[in-house]
């Protein structure tokens, strides 16, 4: 029956899905969370149509693609905790402009607003799998980690299956408010980095004039 909807959904998610219901959603999710370019914009309501159409239980495809979100989210979480402070810090120090006082800095504030930025990660393109990673650098605690990506992952997640179920047919029409969306999030990351950048360069500069 999936295999009908569209052309949109790449070939393996309406197969996952036509083949295992729900799970097949939910893993999908979670290769989405592995794998960032995967479209959450598509797998999602496109679950929520096919929950519609008799393809499986609203609170199941809810259910199956939150579990899906937290276990790819508990994985690249294990890959921060792997990877550990000193290797990270190692690695940032090595990159253009970034200083060790920057290192200390993110440090600081994600010790501050981690739990924020997990949870509201969630609900950011990009970021919502690799706010991740930070969280298992810092070692948040697990339960608390796991609670947190739930929550957020449950509103998001939510968010784009009811809204697949609800416009039945048109549920392709979400992929366009997403992707306009989406890329607002990157030009403004996108900016933050040039600004970040232009200011480090700007302030090497002048000693840089003046050693010459």
């Amino acid at each position: 029956m999936i295999e009908s909807i569209g052309n949109t959904a790449p070939g393996w998610i309406t197969g996952l899905m036509d083949t295992l219901g729900a799970p097949g959603a939910g893993l999908a999710i979670a290769a989405e969370n592995l794998f960032p370019p995967l479209p959450s914009e598509v797998i999602l309501p496109l679950a929520g149509f096919a929950a519609s159409r008799g393809g499986m239980q609203l609170s199941a495809a809810l259910a199956w693609t939150t579990l899906g979100s937290v276990t790819g989210a508990l994985a690249l979480y294990g890959v921060g905790a792997l990877l550990g402070r000193e290797r990270t810090v190692a690695i940032a120090s090595k990159l253009p402009l970034v200083r060790g006082s920057d290192i200390a800095k993110t440090e600081r504030w994600f010790q501050r607003h981690g739990t924020k930025a997990v949870y509201l990660g969630r609900m950011i393109p990009l970021f919502r799998s690799l706010i991740s990673i930070p969280a298992g650098v810092e070692r948040m605690p697990i339960p608390v980690f796991l609670a947190l990506t739930a929550l957020g992952s449950l509103i998001w997640n939510s968010i784009f299956v009811l809204a697949g179920y609800l416009l039945g047919e048109n549920w392709e029409e979400v992929t366009d408010y997403v992707d306009v969306y989406s890329k607002v999030v990157l030009v403004a990351a996108a900016v933050a980095v040039l600004g970040f950048v232009s200011v480090r360069v700007s302030r090497r500069g002048p000693g840089l004039r003046r050693r010459g």
